[in-house]
């Protein structure tokens, strides 16, 4: 191996980050990161759309009262969409509703900013006991060697007997002060905040697996009968990666309820601690729930293992999949009479029975078919209309305004100046009483100015293009100028 091959694959790894989405997240707007990492915590990984769009509205109100340059013509429903098709984030729907929650290299970009922006620091006692007891159970759990595993675990155990004795014969216990157990419980929040992402990473690879099948399906039959097998191989490589298998070890402590039990005691207890009160209750909070948001997200993956066995099981029990069988079966037979026939001059390998069992899907295949091509028919020749076949729609007609102003004018001399508008109406023939009539003189007495007094109305009656009759109230106008002059 030469000394610049690893250089090489580091530069092909880095050639690709810079195309991941992780990448165009941390070089996009710094506010963006910002907002992801309050609206997103260990013990929130999914927030409702209408909440998500609310608190990024607000936020986005404080920028611009900062002076800093946004797209004014973008809401915070266009950042998000911009947010989703950029891969930073997703958006499933759970009972019906629409969430939104961080993908895999989102939750790897915050988890890294929380460690790159963060005070405190990972070492300490209880990271470094951690280790060591990590380390000496690989030891114990790979040695071969019988005897050397038994010598262990009997050390233990005196060990063990050692300190039970001690607490018997009224020996306080050395207990952790509170600077060092709230550093361990930070330690235990840190290593669960990797958890998501390798969660994220397992279900999306499990989601691509469920559309590659989906497409295998809806190509042609004869590419149908290696979806299964490629499908079972990627399923069988996903569970071989390192999110795979932390995605089984999980499963696994999952399904044990005695491993859970004890893991739900624990942390109950150590929330009813007195050292929890320097914990900050975000960190509380994520301690409580850590059981079962893991419970959660695995069941996300098996949601869409679920999915992806559906869709396994439907294809095998189709019709389509049985002719893909019958058709690989008659191609074999054909490769093998292939290489068995000595073939001559313009002589066909084997007479081809096209209506034999096994050749029931040719039809697939697109063989040639002279009918396929056949023009099609012209089309009828359109009706022939003349006008008495055309009819117009009946309309209320408009409104006749020098007979309303001449009505206005002819009603104020018989009534000293002032004539009301339901007067006016009722003197005028019946083919105006209609709506455009009430209209047009409820118009002329708004631009003439006259008389108007809101707090009393008066009803009037019109017909309708059909014939019926129907009732306005309108308020009470009076006429009082002339429109003549």
């Amino acid at each position: 191996m030469r000394s610049t091959d690893n250089a090489v694959a580091q530069w092909h790894a880095q050639k690709q980050l810079r195309l991941s989405p992780a990448w165009k997240l941390l070089q996009g707007a710094p506010w963006t990161v910002a907002f992801l990492r309050s609206a997103f915590t260990a013990s929130r990984q999914r927030v409702p759309l209408e909440t998500f769009h609310a608190d990024l509205a607000d936020f986005m109100k404080e920028l611009r009262g900062e002076n800093l340059s946004l797209n004014e013509a973008w809401q915070a429903s266009n950042y998000a969409d911009s947010w989703v098709r950029s891969q930073f984030l997703s958006r499933p729907m759970v009972d019906g509703k629409f969430l939104y929650e961080p993908t895999a290299a989102t939750a790897r970009v915050l988890a890294f900013m929380d460690t790159l922006t963060g005070s405190r620091t990972n070492l300490n006692s209880s990271r470094l006991s951690t280790l060591l007891n990590s380390i000496e159970a690989l030891s114990l759990q790979s040695d071969p060697n019988p005897e050397s595993r038994i010598a262990a675990l009997e050390a233990e155990i005196a060990e063990r007997e050692n300190e039970i004795g001690a607490l018997k014969s009224g020996a306080n216990p050395a207990v952790l002060s509170d600077d060092s157990a709230v550093a361990a419980t930070r330690s235990v929040l840190d290593l669960a905040a990797s958890l998501p992402a390798d969660f994220k990473r397992m279900r999306d690879g499990v989601e691509v697996m469920l559309h590659s099948i989906r497409q295998e399906i809806t190509e042609s039959s004869v590419t149908k009968g290696v979806a299964v097998g490629q499908i079972l191989a990627g399923d069988k490589a996903l569970r071989g990666t390192v999110e795979g298998e932390t995605f089984q070890g999980f499963t696994e402590f999952l399904n044990d309820p005695v491993q859970q039990a004890r893991f739900r005691q624990s942390v109950n207890e150590v929330l009813e601690r007195d050292f929890t009160g320097q914990l900050s209750s975000e960190e509380r909070g994520n301690l409580a729930s850590l059981l079962r948001e893991m419970r959660r997200q695995a069941a996300d993956v098996h949601t869409i293992y679920g999915r992806l066995s559906e869709s396994l099981h439907a294809y095998v029990q189709s019709a389509e999949f049985k002719e893909s069988v019958l058709l690989r079966k008659a191609i074999h037979a054909a490769e093998q009479a292939v290489a068995a026939a000595a073939l001559g001059s313009r002589t066909g390998v084997v007479e081809p029975l096209l209506y034999s069992p096994d050749f029931e899907t040719l039809a697939g295949l697109g063989i040639f078919n002279p009918e396929d091509h056949v023009p099609p028919p012209k089309l009828a020749a359109p009706p022939a209309l003349s006008d008495a076949d055309i009819h117009r729609t009946p309309a209320t007609p408009a409104a006749d305004m020098p007979r309303l102003h001449a009505a206005v004018d002819r009603v104020r001399q018989t009534r000293n100046g002032a004539a009301p508008l339901g007067e006016v109406y009722a003197s005028l023939p019946a083919e105006l009483h209609h709506l455009n009539t009430i209209r047009g003189l409820i118009l002329a007495a708004r631009v003439s100015g006259n008389n108007l007094d809101p707090d009393r109305t008066e009803t009037l009656t019109f017909t309708q293009i059909d014939g019926t009759t129907r009732s306005a109230r309108v308020p009470l106008f009076t006429f009082i100028k002339d429109f003549s002059s």
